[in-house]
């Protein structure tokens, strides 16, 4: 953790496309007409989708593949995984769903059968079921323990950060994952608050967070605690670190014509998938299917606001 950190104390300009937080009652995958046309889906062809999560994706690819074809489905959140099994049982023999990271994707492919694949997606978007269940911690808006694990496996929590790290690893983590210019004031708030009481629940921290700031900074679009909260999911999850590591993997894996697709939500996931398919790219292992990343269509943002700071990038194995 600290490692990683202390390499992004100086962020460049404009990490974050920031939305507000979306509470919806129904799961919307994002871009699901472009995946599921970059993807270039045929009956037969074997699929991985690496964050399964609610299955919205993969129920469109599913159709495409079958009859013949074969769908892996990886999620590290076992709620997630469960929904995803009910809405996918009509294509029960067709799919293998997997309780896992998606940074052990090779050993999971491998264990499955197979050796190559035709198609990857990674939707890196946290999962609406993750935002809306209180339990979870995700949500500042949502009275809830300080969590925020997607695998409920994981042994750090957000309670663990907020609590334990010093108060400069605290505005480093802060500055470096959620590009909060008041970083420091933040940090300095919440250690002199910890002095008194742990900090238990996400509204506490949200109270906290707000209060750090000037005032003319808590009246803005999005919420003031926003780019703490993310930058705490992040460090959590250890985002940045399995995208850094699964991103060679899973180009590897790709059978030559296979495509992977990769939807990123802010610009440090972003960054990353664009120097991995750039670097490729050079050395010749693939092709860039579009040099600019794919943005979703006006009609989509206007019925899931979500997707407005989506990104997707594609790629062809060579």
């Amino acid at each position: 953790m600290q490692t990683l950190v202390s390499t992004l104390k100086r962020p460049p300009r404009s990490l974050w496309t920031l939305s507000d937080e979306v509470e919806v009652s129904r799961h919307t995958p994002v871009m699901l007409e472009e995946v599921v046309s970059y993807l270039q889906l045929l009956p037969g062809k074997v699929i991985v989708d690496g964050t399964l999560g609610e299955g919205g994706h993969s129920e469109g690819i599913v159709r495409k593949i079958t009859p013949g074809g074969h769908l892996i489905g990886i999620d590290q959140d076992d709620d997630a995984l469960s929904m995803s099994r009910l809405r996918l049982s009509p294509y029960e023999s067709a799919i293998t769903l997997v309780h896992d990271n998606f940074c052990n994707i090779r050993r999971i492919v491998d264990q499955v059968g197979y050796r190559q694949v035709d198609g990857i997606l990674l939707d890196l978007g946290v999962s609406m079921l993750q935002f809306s269940s209180p339990e979870r911690g995700f949500s500042f808006r949502l009275e809830a323990p300080l969590n925020m694990r997607m695998d409920k496996r994981a042994q750090i929590t957000a309670f663990d950060l907020v609590n334990n790290l010093s108060q400069e690893e605290l505005a480093n983590l802060i500055y470096a994952f959620g590009e909060e210019r008041f970083s420091r004031r933040i940090a300095r708030v919440i250690v002199e608050q910890r002095r008194v009481q742990p900090i238990a629940t996400t509204v506490q921290l949200a109270e906290l967070v707000s209060a750090a700031l000037p005032a003319r900074e808590r009246y803005r679009r999005i919420h003031p605690a926003t780019r703490t909260f993310m930058a705490l999911r992040i460090a959590v999850n250890r985002e940045l670190e399995v995208l850094t590591s699964v991103l060679p993997e899973a180009l590897d894996m790709l059978a030559p014509g296979g495509r992977l697709c990769v939807l990123s939500f802010h610009s440090l996931e972003d960054r990353i998938v664009k120097h991995v398919f750039r670097s490729a790219a050079k050395q010749g292992t693939v092709t860039l299917v579009a040099k600019k990343p794919l943005l979703p269509q006006e009609s989509e943002i206007a019925y899931n606001p979500r997707s407005r700071s989506a990104k997707l990038r594609v790629v062809e194995k060579c």
